[in-house]
């Protein structure tokens, strides 16, 4: 990693993204050699120790998966409350990798795990509108008019207005199945937004994120995500990113 500018070292060791990186450098929290560095475009050389908050940072080889997450898990790599975590699924060795964005505990399907913090943060800042995909089915015959009010934008918190592009799959007088696409990240939202019309979600699934799919997963298993997909993605948020 040698002749690294100090932002990109930082979030090449799966910290934070680059964009983080640069204020913790800019608020003086990162030191080269034990000299406080106020320059994200300051070069690193190859045998330089880099620490952030007195912690020695090192690059990391970045590494991306996919994981279909079961329900009864909750997103985090801790919990005080003693709860299940997907970490109890996985191998240690994939302690390090970080979900990009995040799952409640009753919600099932894609999650990306990685160490690349600027992917993350493109992945997961309200700025870029990036398309996640689920699968939700309610237990009630829902109106085109209660999902059109959806789609418009409805308050689930005071000052918070959600939106949804939805597609009906299936409808009967006892449920209706949807394919449910958010541009936006909020916490719970899609059950907020079900909450607000005087629905309960049984079943949510997150079947896309971007450009990455949960084909050929079962529950519970995870894969590597190929070179080629993850070029594919890159070139896919810069697009976005450009609108």
């Amino acid at each position: 990693m040698s002749g690294n500018r100090l932002n990109k070292y930082i979030a090449s060791s799966g910290l934070c993204s680059r964009r983080k990186a640069d204020e913790l450098i800019l608020q003086g929290n990162v030191n080269v050699n034990g000299k406080i560095i106020n320059e994200p475009g300051f070069i690193v050389q190859p045998k330089d120790k880099v620490f952030v908050n007195q912690k020695l940072v090192t690059p990391s080889k970045h590494e991306y998966y996919r994981f279909y997450k079961p329900a009864g898990y909750i997103t985090t790599c801790d919990d005080y409350q003693g709860r299940k975590t997907i970490y109890d699924i996985l191998p240690d060795s994939m302690a390090g990798l970080k979900p990009v964005g995040r799952l409640d505990k009753d919600s099932t399907g894609l999650l990306i795990l990685t160490n690349d913090g600027d992917l993350i943060y493109q992945l997961t800042h309200p700025s870029i509108k990036v398309p996640k995909v689920y699968h939700v089915t309610v237990d009630a015959k829902i109106s085109r008019n209660e999902l059109e009010k959806i789609a418009n934008g409805v308050e689930i918190e005071k000052g918070k207005t959600a939106y949804a592009d939805i597609s009906v799959l299936e409808i009967d007088n006892k449920h209706t199945f949807m394919e449910i696409t958010l541009y936006q990240g909020m916490n719970r939202q899609i059950r907020k937004m079900f909450e607000s019309i005087g629905y309960e979600v049984k079943t949510l699934k997150r079947i896309r994120h971007a450009t990455i799919g949960i084909e050929g997963l079962k529950r519970g298993e995870f894969k590597p995500i190929k070179p080629k997909q993850i070029k594919e993605l890159k070139n896919f948020l810069n697009r976005i990113m450009q609108e």
